[in-house]
């Protein structure tokens, strides 16, 4: 029984290493072509998955877009045309690093105002810490003063009468 299980743990965690590109079904016959194909792989984006490329992802989209790219290269298109034909139907989407465009601004320029946010918001709150406690007018300090004198004499009084 402990085989049977073990084989099945094997058989489920090894799926995804099935899922990688495979150098057989894409043959090439320079390997300079096999290892640029490797590289657009990694470099474009699964549209299902979102956060895998194409060359770890097992999704039926993603097999259809290797498919697609190794189709590309076949016909002798170059990295920036396969590239500029994926964009077309997927967006900017599919790169993992898209071109500093004014529609991808925020995507460049977002994390580093979120930075200087983050920065100006611990640099207020140090000043607002360091910033010493205002002084108290006269007439706040003699009612402080009063204050004080009588919480002294009730406190004077409760102990004197022990009723």
């Amino acid at each position: 029984m402990r085989n049977y299980l073990a084989f099945i743990v094997f058989t489920f965690f090894s799926l995804p290493v099935l899922a990688v590109v495979d150098g057989e079904k894409y043959p090439f016959d320079d390997p300079t072509d096999a290892r640029r194909f490797e590289l657009l792989a990694e470099d474009l984006r699964c549209p299902k998955c979102q956060n895998q490329n194409l060359a770890d992802s097992s999704a039926p989209v993603a097999a259809d877009l290797r498919e697609k790219v190794y189709t590309l290269m076949q016909d002798g298109q170059t990295d920036d045309q396969i590239v500029d034909y994926l964009v077309a139907r997927y967006g900017d989407f599919v790169r993992y690093n898209p071109p500093f465009r004014m529609n991808t601004l925020f995507l460049w320029g977002g994390p580093v105002v979120a930075l200087l946010l983050g920065l100006l918001l611990i640099v207020g709150i140090r000043r607002a810490q360091k910033k010493p406690v205002s002084d108290l007018s006269d007439a706040d300090k003699a009612r402080i003063e009063a204050l004080k004198k009588e919480y002294l004499v009730s406190q004077s009084t409760n102990k004197a009468d022990p009723s």
